[in-house]
């Protein structure tokens, strides 16, 4: 009997890398797994990121940062830039971990004319110019729109993207040649109703996430005023 082929160590590095970081994910209770989930957009899956939950734990923020940070060490870095306030905390932790010590600035997303845009506050335009080397960071990349946009936005003000640093990258999604390192590299199909083998089993649909995003509300502090 001829031994079973053994594994390539690099793979096995990546496989062992994100089950530790699902775990962590998991910890904080952004990873939702084994379940029949409603998504925003209608769809169903068995797994779902809750995204304000990624950054909560400090000092697993601190850790993933610097994982990302060592694995762009060789790239010189002026800036990193993000969108997101989670991809913001994520950010921070990256550039204070990266050898290069570059600055840290933020994009802004928005609508215009019924499509998603990207902005740079007009006080780090003078930080991300020609010939600037930029590292681009988000929690999770789901379809790229918004990454697309930071690359476009980059590459007009005559600054060069030396990568895309992540948590969570849907593995379909790629940036030309763009070096792209996450934590996590993960497809979870999604159904159609009518097409859900969770449906067809009888399985209870848990709505909780939408529900929660229709009806999320700010907390609010009154100031009460002396009568």
């Amino acid at each position: 009997m001829s031994p079973a082929p053994s594994k390539d160590p690099a793979a096995v590095e990546t496989e062992v890398r994100e089950k530790i970081h699902l775990e962590i994910l998991k910890r904080t209770g952004a990873y939702h797994s084994n379940d029949h989930i409603l998504l925003p957009s209608g769809h169903h899956t068995a797994e779902y990121i809750e995204k304000t939950l990624v950054t909560t734990e400090p000092s697993f923020t601190e850790g993933l940062g610097a994982v990302i940070a060592k694995h762009f060490a060789p790239w010189p870095v002026d800036a990193v830039l993000s969108t997101g306030p989670a991809a913001l905390i994520l950010s921070h932790c990256v550039a204070r971990a990266h050898p290069s010590r570059p600055v840290l600035v933020y994009g802004t997303k928005g609508l215009s004319g019924g499509k998603r845009r990207v902005s740079l506050p007009v006080e780090f335009q003078r930080l991300i110019r020609a010939g600037t080397h930029v590292l681009l960071i988000e929690d999770l990349v789901s379809s790229g729109t918004t990454l697309n946009l930071l690359i476009s936005l980059v590459e007009q003000l005559g600054a060069h993207v030396v990568g895309v640093g992540c948590l969570w990258r849907r593995t379909s999604v790629e940036f030309d040649d763009k070096p792209v390192f996450s934590l996590v590299s993960r497809d979870f199909p999604t159904y159609a109703p009518e097409e859900c083998p969770y449906c067809r089993k009888g399985v209870p649909l848990n709505d909780e996430f939408v529900r929660r995003r229709a009806h999320r509300r700010p907390s609010s502090v009154q100031e009460s005023r002396p009568s």
